[in-house]
């Protein structure tokens, strides 16, 4: 045989089926290019000017292996659509007499000139725009900008490596798919799935059920460590039950409008919901996946957003002022007014000798243990508490003595003896009597509904409940004595001390580099009678919060339009596969006398009735994991429920408007091929 007759080949059957490859060698194009971009921020230069680099260069390393496997998964996915396009093709030249073999070599041409034009532009593409990329990281995390250009080696050859092995499976698939099919199967693959489907109503109700248990397990979740953990079920959950639901209900959905007499006997109804009822047991798996796709883009838009706009308060929540100390105790005595006041007078005094006046400032005296809630009773002892009963029951006790209470919030509350105020964060506790196993009970004489804390209550995971008590010696004495965590002593004592300083972000850095040298000192220790101390600064933590947040959001962004491009080429081939399977159908309703504008009027209300579903279905999904999100996001000492709403709500506008543009363009291709449009133009 002729040499270069097999390439010939594979060039002709991908010009002649260009509506169908052009897309898949751009969303190739696309995937080489992003993963080259993430591979070349992971391995910047750039990145070690950078304060929070090391936390960018590992979340890009991870974000490049995201890529690679959504990559993997995805184009198998559409892949499959190509393939089972030639199928008829390929039975064809079997009948004519090619082999297996002959068709094999045609796959392996096909495949090996996508895989080169694919990666060949991808890089191109990848190295022209990774300095725009590299910018806009830097201007996100607000670093100093520079304009040499470069080329990562690394970058390359990952690429190269990654996607290789991508093509080479994608062609052992093809080549597999077709080698076990006959010439006559393979004819007759484009119609394969003719037989009306029967809706499954056990997969159906599973698949509700799965939902709302989802949901339930998103709504009802307090703890965000248990967030943490549920979190990932409940994304299996929602993500296997969309798939059932979309799968079996869309085929009762269709039925059901069938024996809906006065909707399905109308001209621009029987024909859709007739050719939708075919083909929804194979097509609800591509509606299932542009679900998940658009509720995935809208988790990591919402939240990505949310935490880099709110940096802010999330800095304020973890560090309250510009400067902030704490000071440990071993022992409750030390706990005493006169104690605490020599350890703030030794304070304010090295402040005043480095002529800072504070600002803002309070002091308090603060004891704080684990405790296990059932009930109105807490478990001090971890010995006594199963592990799943932990985590589903955990929470952070802060203990608070009146008088340092009233001073800090300016109040003049009083109390008796066994009686407490309580302030609940991240819980919302009814009881009104706290009983510790072993120790003291609390009766709650009020509910307090705001306190400026030390930001240990925004950094623990765990939701907390803060007592406000007559007096800590008398009132921990017997809880000290029984606390135990993992065999660890539990009650953590501090005097926190927290200020503003007014001065320049610089100016307060170098102070709270000087007062961590000087109150680490060992003789200061013994003078002022503390064990240990650990100081903080506003300012000086600033800029990893903005490396952390401007990281996530900066992954998400590419994450994101990774997703987007796979939900626009899954929505495109399945109104080009549509397409094709209706033009005969659509073909004799016309020589039946069915105008263009019937035929129109017959495809707006096909699309419609199952086109927006899936985005009805992850606004819903959205709405619902609207909490468990929140709680995760907690973890990041971010609270502004407000700003997750907003980021959350534009998010889901924005996707829906470039859905609708999405929709606007497929179905235009839709309807010039059931109305007569050549197959390749």
């Amino acid at each position: 045989m002729k040499i270069g007759f097999y390439p010939r080949l594979a060039a002709d059957g991908i010009r002649k089926n260009k509506r169908m490859f052009t897309p898949f060698i751009l969303t190739c194009t696309g995937m080489v290019m992003m993963f080259y971009i993430i591979m070349y921020l992971a391995a910047s230069h750039v990145l070690n000017s950078l304060i929070g680099g090391a936390t960018l260069r590992q979340m890009f390393a991870l974000g490049s292996w995201v890529i690679a496997v959504f990559a993997t998964i995805f184009l198998f996915y559409t892949n499959s659509f190509l393939i089972r396009r030639r199928k008829k093709e390929f039975g064809l030249y079997n009948i004519l007499g090619m082999g297996k073999r002959n068709i094999a070599r045609i796959l392996f041409w096909e495949t090996l000139i996508i895989a080169v034009v694919s990666i060949a532009l991808g890089l191109v593409a990848g190295i022209a725009l990774s300095k725009f990329a590299e910018l806009g990281m830097v201007n996100i995390m607000r670093g100093e900008v520079t304009y040499d250009l470069s080329i990562s080696g690394l970058a390359v050859v990952r690429s190269l490596q990654v996607f290789g092995v991508i093509f080479l499976l994608l062609l052992l698939n093809s080549i597999r798919q077709v080698q076990f099919a006959s010439a006559v199967s393979l004819l007759r693959s484009e119609n394969a799935g003719e037989k009306p489907p029967k809706g499954n109503w056990l997969f159906g109700v599973l698949g509700l059920l799965l939902l709302a248990a989802a949901y339930y397990l998103a709504a009802t979740i307090e703890n965000p460590i248990a967030a943490l953990l549920v979190f990932f079920a409940a994304v299996i959950m929602v993500i296997v039950g969309t798939y059932l639901v979309m799968i079996s209900g869309s085929v009762l959905f269709c039925r059901l409008l069938q024996k809906k007499k006065n909707y399905y006997y109308k001209p621009n109804h029987f024909v859709s919901v007739s050719s939708m009822v075919y083909r929804m047991k194979r097509n609800g798996a591509g509606l299932a996946s542009i679900c998940v796709l658009a509720t995935m883009v809208l988790v990591i838009m919402a939240s990505t957003a949310c935490l880099y706009f709110g940096e802010e308060d999330a800095i304020n929540s973890r560090y309250p002022r510009d400067i902030n100390m704490e000071f440990r105790f071993d022992k409750l005595s030390d706990f005493s007014d006169e104690h605490t006041q020599t350890l703030k007078d030794g304070v304010l005094k090295e402040l005043e000798n480095r002529g800072v006046s504070p600002k803002n400032a309070y002091c308090y005296r603060s004891a704080s243990l684990y405790g296990f809630v059932k009930g109105n009773t807490v478990e001090v002892d971890a010995a006594n508490i199963s592990e799943m009963d932990a985590i589903n029951s955990e929470y952070l006790f802060y203990f608070v003595p009146l008088a340092d209470y009233n001073a800090m919030m300016g109040t003049n509350e009083t109390l008796g003896n066994g009686q407490a105020l309580l302030y609940s964060y991240r819980t919302d506790f009814d009881s009104e009597l706290i009983s510790f196993r072993g120790g003291e009970s609390f009766k709650i004489k009020k509910k307090i509904d705001a306190f400026t804390g030390s930001g240990d209550t925004a950094m623990d995971m765990l939701s907390s409940l803060m007592l406000v008590v007559p007096d800590l010696e008398s009132s921990l004495k017997q809880i000290d004595s029984v606390a135990n965590y993992n065999g660890d002593r539990l009650l953590q004592m501090k005097w926190i001390c927290n200020l503003d300083t007014g001065m320049e972000p610089e100016e307060q850095i170098a102070l709270y580099q000087d007062l961590t040298d000087t109150f680490t000192d060992f003789s200061v220790k013994e003078r002022l009678g503390y064990t240990g101390v650990y100081t903080s600064s506003q300012a000086f933590e600033r800029d990893d919060f903005y490396g952390l947040f401007g990281s996530l959001f900066y992954l998400g962004i590419i994450l994101s339009l990774v997703f987007l491009m796979a939900a626009v080429l899954i929505i495109y081939y399945k109104q080009i596969s549509e397409g094709y399977e209706d033009q005969a159908r659509f073909a004799i309703m016309q020589k039946v006398g069915m105008t263009k504008r019937e035929i129109r009027k017959s495809i707006n209300s096909q699309l419609l009735t199952v086109f927006f579903f899936p985005l009805v279905l992850a606004a819903i999904h959205m709405l619902f994991v609207f909490p468990i999100v929140r709680k995760l996001l907690l973890m990041f000492n971010l609270s502004n429920v407000y700003l997750f709403a907003a980021t959350t709500g534009i998010s889901l506008f924005v996707f829906a408007v470039f859905y609708t543009i999405v929709y606007r363009l497929t179905s235009g291709a839709y309807y010039k091929i059931v109305s007569g449009a050549r197959e390749d133009g």
